[in-house]
């Protein structure tokens, strides 16, 4: 009977004793309950903590920044053109007990969230143009590398607010109205995720896109092909002044050669009348050779050059 009294007490001491120790991990807050209630203020120190067995209930929240991750949302600008719009956020809880009392919750919060930044942003896009959601500056910008930045600057509106501005003015309405809801949650930031044409109008703007580029194509095919017939014709010229120069040059050295040729064909000459009968008879020669063939056939009257020729030389 004593053994099983002291298995109880060790029982209860255990049980007592998981009852009232708690671990607060780093990333996380703690609140304690009495009876559903907050008593005491928000434990955020990590460690080993005490409560009162039984009575008290732990409830833990996120100490981290959380995350916000609206739907995409169909939402017409100030020039009445549907776009879709797709945002998000982060968040935090700043006061557990506040946060405790009022939305219970991180899937709660979540819900009020998405009225407020949804609201929010929906009438900072109804309340601007298109233009000024997709640009933040009225930087200048190349629509194309056919066009200078001037050009192409000169064809985009002029923005007024600007894409940051507006992002800048959804946070500051959104915070305020957290702020005064007294949710005890903080809002961070928000950001535009995607800006898309809907459906129906993004098949004109690609085609539009599509179409542009194409001519755009074409005008450089037709710059190239232009570029390409200057220097076929640059090609031509040269070369035709390349062969002129080299004829030129052959002209300049043929006739050299037959200058030197006829000065010692002259010189030979004038040396005996035997080298001058010898250098007539192989003119007369290479006159045949460059005349007759073997299907000609010819009629020498008896006092004719070629003649006299043969019939000394078959005397002699």
């Amino acid at each position: 009977m004593g053994r099983i009294v002291i298995v109880f007490f060790i029982f209860l001491g255990t049980l007592l004793l998981l009852q009232s120790v708690y671990i607060v991990p780093e990333g996380e807050q703690v609140m304690i309950t009495r009876f559903g209630k907050p008593i005491g203020e928000p434990i955020t120190e990590p460690g080993l903590k005490f409560r009162r067995p039984f009575i008290d209930k732990i409830r833990r929240f996120q100490k981290r920044i959380l995350e916000w991750d609206g739907s995409v949302t169909e939402i017409p600008t100030k020039e009445k053109r549907n776009i879709l719009v797709d945002t998000y956020a982060r968040w935090r809880i700043s006061d557990p007990k506040v946060f405790l009392e009022s939305l219970k919750d991180e899937l709660t919060a979540q819900s009020r969230l998405d009225g407020i930044l949804n609201g929010e942003t929906r009438d900072a896009v109804a309340r601007n143009a298109q233009a000024e959601l997709i640009r933040s500056t009225d930087r200048d910008a190349v629509r194309d590398l056919s066009q200078t930045l001037e050009e192409a600057g000169s064809d985009l509106q002029p923005i007024e607010v600007g894409r940051e501005s507006i992002r800048q003015e959804i946070l500051r309405s959104a915070q305020k109205r957290i702020l005064e809801q007294g949710w005890g949650i903080e809002l961070l930031d928000v950001q535009f995720k995607r800006i898309n044409y809907i459906k129906e109008v993004e098949s004109s703007v690609f085609n539009r896109m599509t179409a542009e580029r194409q001519r755009i194509a074409d005008r450089f095919r037709s710059e190239g092909e232009g570029e390409a017939s200057r220097i076929r014709g640059d090609k031509e010229r040269e070369l035709k002044s390349i062969r002129s120069e080299a004829y030129r040059k052959a002209q300049e050295i043929i006739g050299d050669a037959d200058a030197q040729a006829s000065e010692i064909y002259a010189s030979a000459y004038d040396q005996s009348s035997d080298s001058r009968d010898f250098y007539a008879f192989l003119q007369t020669m290479e006159s045949y050779s460059k005349t007759i063939d073997e299907e000609t056939s010819l009629i020498f009257s008896t006092d004719s050059d070629f003649y006299s020729y043969l019939t000394e030389g078959a005397s002699k």
